[in-house]
């Protein structure tokens, strides 16, 4: 156990507390006025520039220190704030006081993480340059990461690196893992409308009907990742929605399919985009309707830089040795804005165990899933791992 996880330790209470205060009031993306409000108030009383409205309700705070101050080199740490629209089902103490609003996915405790090394940055770090600390809204599929980039967040707070981190279930607690390169999948949500003629279901000949074209638009979809993209590389399309109609007995005008599509390399994202226009455009002519494709955005694949990822390996294993941490762990197929922020800026995406199967408990418990909950030990190790992240790149 190192000094710095032991002086974390002594803040535990503290911090499980504002977690756990935190969880009871969850707010979705660009809602967290109450949850930015905390943040802004706890970092201006340590001593942190604060400035506040970046992506609405994004609050980053600033610390410089050291001989060479804002000459120096300027690091930046990234927490999320918004919570998700399901209702809890843990029957905790802390469970969320708003109905269908609960912090299914941790961001709590990431905030609270970061703050307990913002307090202990602010009376003991030892650094010479800048340090941002981000606190970031509307993860969840929102893009905040890309709203703060829009309002000006690089330009104002210029940072050399940035990190991020977050819990993952099905690892013991504390356990660090670490990957260079792509390290989350890109994700698209597309929405594919279809109009043909509606009609009697008696007498389809007098109808075009959406719906076979709309059935064999999902079959034809999934030859793209089977036939257009190379076996080793990793590809996802799932139509998750096809909606037509409501009687059995009538050929509907419309069918929509909702699309989610995901890939972990930027070539193979492109490819999958341009295929499904093209195959959806030639189904829906072959059958006779008329195909309109929403492209609705999404999140670029998450690639974490050698350089700082290398840097990030070497902090876990000062902190917590080689048995817990992970240096090459495998990619995942979920999506994470903070892709959009090192597309700009070098830096790298780590994780936390948040409980296996042999801790039980909550913790375990898959991120989106009613019964999960941040594991409060890891707040603790987290904040004395951004510690020392920080002591050592803006080494004094």
């Amino acid at each position: 156990m190192t000094d710095t996880l032991t002086a974390l330790q002594a803040l535990s209470d503290e911090f499980t507390a504002l977690r756990r205060d935190i969880h009871r009031h969850p707010e979705l993306g660009y809602q967290e006025f109450r949850t930015s409000e905390l943040v802004a108030e706890r970092l201006a009383s340590w001593g942190y520039a604060v400035t506040r409205g970046l992506g609405g309700t994004g609050v980053v705070g600033q610390l410089v220190r050291g001989k060479s101050g804002t000459s120096g080199k300027r690091l930046g740490l990234r927490a999320d704030m918004d919570a998700l629209p399901i209702q809890e089902a843990t029957g905790l103490p802390h469970a969320s006081c708003h109905a269908g609003l609960m912090h299914a996915c941790g961001h709590d405790g990431h905030t609270a993480t970061l703050l307990a090394a913002a307090k202990h940055l602010a009376e003991q770090g030892d650094f010479d340059g800048t340090l941002n600390l981000i606190f970031q809204p509307a993860e969840e599929g929102l893009g905040g990461a890309r709203k703060m980039m829009e309002d000006g967040l690089f330009e104002q707070f210029p940072c050399d690196a940035i990190f991020a981190m977050h819990n993952m279930p099905g690892f013991p607690r504390g356990k660090l893992l670490l990957r260079e390169g792509a390290t989350m999948a890109s994700s698209e949500n597309i929405t594919i409308t279809l109009e043909g003629q509606g009609g009697h279901g008696a007498m389809p000949h007098l109808a075009i009907d959406p719906v076979v074209a709309g059935a064999a638009i999902v079959m034809a979809l999934q030859t793209i990742v089977s036939r257009n993209v190379a076996p080793l590389q990793m590809s996802v399309i799932t139509v998750g929605s096809l909606q037509a109609g409501e009687a059995n007995n009538v050929i509907p005008q419309r069918a929509t399919l909702k699309l989610s599509v995901r890939s972990l390399d930027r070539e193979v994202r492109q490819l999958l985009n341009r295929r499904i226009r093209e195959l959806v455009e030639a189904q829906a002519q072959s059958f006779g309707v008329k195909a309109s494709i929403d492209f609705q955005g999404g999140y670029p694949v998450l690639v974490n830089t050698l350089p700082e990822t290398d840097f990030a390996r070497q902090v876990a294993l000062e902190l917590v040795g080689a048995d817990n941490v992970e240096l090459q762990t495998a990619p995942l197929t979920g999506s994470e804005d903070f892709a959009f922020m090192l597309e700009q800026v070098p830096g790298s995406y780590l994780f936390i165990g948040n409980g296996d199967a042999a801790s039980g408990g909550h913790g375990a418990c898959m991120v989106h899933n009613p019964n999960y909950d941040f594991d409060d030990g890891n707040i603790a190790i987290g904040a004395a791992y951004w510690v020392r992240l920080t002591e050592r790149f803006l080494g004094a």
